[in-house]
């Protein structure tokens, strides 16, 4: 299997730190973006998603700005 690369890492640490600070769950994530909780657990842990998925879930969680 790949090894995740540093700016994989960064996107799904910054998705998951979003999550966090929001207080959303995958599950609920799911729900707002109509995907299966499993696919959004499997993006997250291998860091494998496209800047699509990532606008898109950060949107719907009401993030308006991220600061790295």
């Amino acid at each position: 299997m790949a090894e995740q690369n540093e700016w994989e890492t960064k996107a799904a640490n910054l998705l998951k730190a979003e999550l966090k600070r929001k207080g959303v769950t995958y599950a609920q994530l799911a729900d707002l973006i109509d995907e299966k909780e499993v696919n959004i657990r499997n993006k997250l842990s291998r860091g494998k998603f496209s800047a699509a998925f990532l606008l898109h879930s950060l949107s719907a969680i009401g993030v308006e700005s991220v600061t790295p």
